[in-house]
């Protein structure tokens, strides 16, 4: 009887120990234990950074604009889409917010431009009238201009560079007209006919002495190649302003999105210099060009070449 008592109590405490043991299983004598898989520690994300894909010193936490060209940020694994943001819309997006920039404001010198290199072709053009112009004979011939590139359903930066010229306009008051024409060219002439930038005018309060262009494709590109803003892409196009003298022949590009007081200055600085013939012999004179050349909207004369 009690030999029975101890077999039992020794079975009893032979479960309990094999009870304590780690979860596993028993393969003759040998116990194999469960092994833990170690813990992964996961890596921290780091914070997103947004950067102008032209001017990579601009840099910003959250999305937005680059001060200098008007292209979106993006992250660096991204490719931007060409002058990411100019949008084929009719009407100007509300802009984001304006990132913040390790390169401080956006440039504002001056680019003098040697003197009998700029060849300003009389091309055939319509402002947003309607009415046919030659391009140097009627808009540049004898007086001080600053000429901006810009298109109608462009979002980004050709907004504030309109609006920009509008504040010009302000501050030079009765000047605008009379001795200083402001010309706005587009890079669209397609799209861009006669009333359309007539409406688009409208929008920024165009007064009398600021004359949006457009024209047949073919002598646009050339009046852009001979400004020296061509583009193959009209999303591409410069943010920067040719200034000129035609009397003194006289000519300068500076940054379009510059403040208003500081293109004031240098159309004024412009406006400045002396000089004697306001003849230009060396103009560029157009070849004459049938009624399937003017742009939709232009008025046409029947029988006339244009």
């Amino acid at each position: 009887m009690q030999f029975k008592i101890t077999r039992t109590l020794f079975s009893f405490v032979a479960l309990l120990a094999l009870a304590a043991l780690p979860t596993g299983f028993t393969d003759g004598h040998s116990v194999v234990v469960a092994q833990r898989k170690p813990a992964v520690k996961k890596k921290k994300k780091a914070a997103a950074v947004y950067t102008c894909p032209m001017h990579p010193e601009v840099k910003s936490s959250k999305p937005g604009r680059c001060p200098k060209c008007g292209m979106n940020l993006s992250l660096p694994e991204e490719t931007p889409a060409e002058h990411e943001g100019h949008a084929h819309e009719t009407e100007p997006a509300s802009a984001p917010s304006e990132p913040s920039t390790t390169a401080g404001t956006a440039a504002t010198a001056t680019t003098t431009i040697a003197p009998n290199t700029l060849k300003i072709p009389d091309t055939v053009v319509y402002n947003q009238h309607g009415r046919k112009l030659n391009f140097y004979t009627d808009l540049v011939r004898g007086k001080t201009v600053a000429i901006n590139f810009v298109f109608t359903t462009c979002t980004t930066i050709c907004p504030p560079l309109t609006a920009t010229f509008r504040k010009v306009q302000q501050e030079l008051g009765e000047r605008v007209g009379r001795d200083i024409e402001l010309i706005s060219v587009s890079v669209d002439p397609t799209t861009d006919v006669p009333q359309r930038l007539k409406e688009f005018s409208a929008k920024f309060k165009a007064a009398p002495g600021w004359t949006f262009v457009t024209g047949s494709k073919p002598e646009i590109d050339q009046l852009l190649g001979a400004l020296g803003a061509a583009t193959a892409d009209k999303n591409d196009h410069t943010p920067m302003l040719l200034i000129g003298n035609d009397a003194a022949g006289y000519w300068t590009r500076t940054y379009g999105l510059a403040p208003a007081a500081t293109l004031v200055k240098v159309i004024n600085e412009a406006a400045s210099k002396k000089g004697g013939d306001t003849s230009r012999s060396d103009a560029v004179m157009p070849q004459p060009q049938t009624n399937a050349s003017a742009p939709q909207g232009a008025a046409k004369t029947p029988g006339r070449l244009y």
